[in-house]
């Protein structure tokens, strides 16, 4: 450490393996001890910690920096090493070779290649490369914005939250104004795409890899699959499907092994799932239906080009895919094409079917809607399609950023009428968040930001949800209790 009243020890471990790519900071400043850490190259988190007198402040962080380089930390120089390579999409889109064009109600462009997207009863999200996120309202009004501190790799729901999952090797939930970093992925993990189901999260790889962490961010178990480059997964409560180079792989939700294995036509480049059965998008030019029992391939859908995204109407009654030459398709769910149209820009990266919209998002950058009834598609088919409406940023609205430290969480004197009270404490040597309000197990952990924990502060939320495994998640948005 430096002399002087701040003391700074910076750390970093970089194993040539590639298992490991991270830093670890402390800070003593008096009584106050900040321990910064996360991938060499990023910001990272950031937790501080405030103690009765200086010299335990100086003997917690002694302790902190003992404990790393026992693990293999060494002293290092903020900036010398290089960031991980984090692998961005490169993919190519050619111009539609469809005679008609698809018909489009509404266009927003968000700048940027965009690769997520979700959609649910009440509002569109589209999340681009820029690390932009947009909230629009399915009429295409913008109702909101996050910017995250990278590129936006997918966007994934379970239940009522949202999470998307970015370069920086953070997922962050979006469920309320105020976003934050809720899983942060190993930095020898270089995130292809991410599911989440029950608060577990499941994460595939450039190399093939599967890791799978739960609610308080640890590690579960992970498995390398047959083939590189796993653009798929999804995940229920009977398994986890991998699609990957060389087919789809399932797996036990607890890691118990491999379910099946299914080689498809092509490598897979995008997943989609109903209840039953799984759909894998292949370099191909095919999307194939595999059952989620036992792997057989049930059914094939033929397109003209690689399949970059795919998804169904419900029960998978219509299946929907996008190719690499920006057409859009549209077949039964045996496999006969109905309609091939082009998307009048772009080729779709992600898309979702609902109440018969389809929605994508593009690799120029665009969130499209497109009428998918009949009436609409016959129409376009005979040279008919309704004047796009270019929608437009609104300059005023705000854009909502995540928070990094707990001074930059709102502070309430006082629990408003129906929120819930909940308190960072020490358990087992983690610092965890639960429940004070009453009516509350008060033994289950809290789903909640690392980067604004402190040992006994107080925070009001607006409701909790009990989960699978015996945990609440937030629901709404996080203050801190003065």
């Amino acid at each position: 450490m430096s002399g002087g009243s701040v003391s700074t020890t910076y750390l970093e471990l970089s194993q040539d393996d590639g298992t490991a790519h991270k830093f670890y900071e402390v800070t003593v400043d008096a009584l106050v001890v900040t321990v910064r850490y996360g991938r060499i190259g990023a910001s990272g988190q950031t937790q501080v910690t405030n103690f009765p007198s200086a010299d335990k402040a100086r003997a917690a962080a002694a302790r902190k920096v003992g404990e790393k380089v026992r693990k293999g930390y060494a002293p290092a120089v903020p900036g010398q090493r290089a960031p991980r390579t984090v692998t961005r999409r490169q993919v190519a889109s050619a111009p539609s070779t469809a005679r008609a064009v698809a018909p489009v109600l509404w266009r927003f462009g968000t700048g940027s290649a965009a690769f997520g997207i979700h959609v649910d009863d009440e509002h569109c999200w589209v999340g681009n490369q820029a690390g932009d996120v947009y909230t629009l309202g399915h009429d295409g009004r913008v109702l909101a914005r996050f910017t995250l501190p990278d590129g936006v790799k997918c966007l994934v729901a379970d239940d009522f939250w949202i999470y998307a999952g970015c370069d920086d090797g953070k997922v962050y939930d979006l469920s309320s104004k105020l976003p934050f970093a809720a899983y942060d992925i190993a930095a020898d993990v270089d995130i292809f795409w991410l599911d989440i189901h029950e608060g577990v999260l499941d994460v595939s790889d450039r190399d093939g890899k599967l890791t799978v962490i739960d609610h308080e961010d640890e590690h579960q178990w992970s498995r390398r699959s047959r083939g590189e480059h796993a653009w798929m997964v999804r995940a229920d409560d009977r398994a986890v499907y991998h699609g990957h180079q060389r087919g789809v792989t399932a797996y036990a939700p607890d890691g118990g092994g491999e379910l099946w294995h299914t080689p498809t036509r092509g490598g897979v480049l995008f997943g989609w799932q109903e209840d039953d059965t799984v759909y894998a998008g292949t370099a191909h030019r095919v999307v194939q239906r595999l059952s989620k029992a036992s792997g057989a391939i049930e059914a094939t859908y033929a397109c003209d080009s690689a399949v970059y995204a795919c998804a169904t109407s419900p029960g998978g009654r219509f299946v929907f895919a996008g190719d690499a030459a920006a057409s859009v398709y549209c077949f039964d769910q045996d496999g006969t094409r109905l309609w091939k149209l082009g998307t009048g820009g772009g080729s779709a990266l992600s898309m979702q079917y609902r109440d018969e919209r389809l929605y994508l998002v593009t690799t120029d950058g665009a969130l499209v809607c497109i009428d998918a009834s009949e009436a609409a598609v016959s129409a376009a088919q005979q040279g008919t399609v309704p004047v796009a409406r270019d929608v437009k940023l609104a300059e005023a609205l705000p854009a909502h950023a995540p928070a990094t430290t707990a001074s930059a969480v709102t502070a309430v004197d006082r629990a408003p009428a129906g929120t819930v009270v909940v308190q960072c404490v020490q358990d087992s040597g983690r610092l965890r968040v639960h429940v004070v309000s009453e009516g509350y197990d008060a033994s289950w952990n809290v789903q909640f930001p690392r980067a604004i924990r402190e040992p006994g502060a107080r925070y009001v939320v607006d409701a909790l949800h009990p989960a699978a495994g015996g945990f609440y998640r937030v629901r709404g948005d996080i203050r801190r209790l003065l």
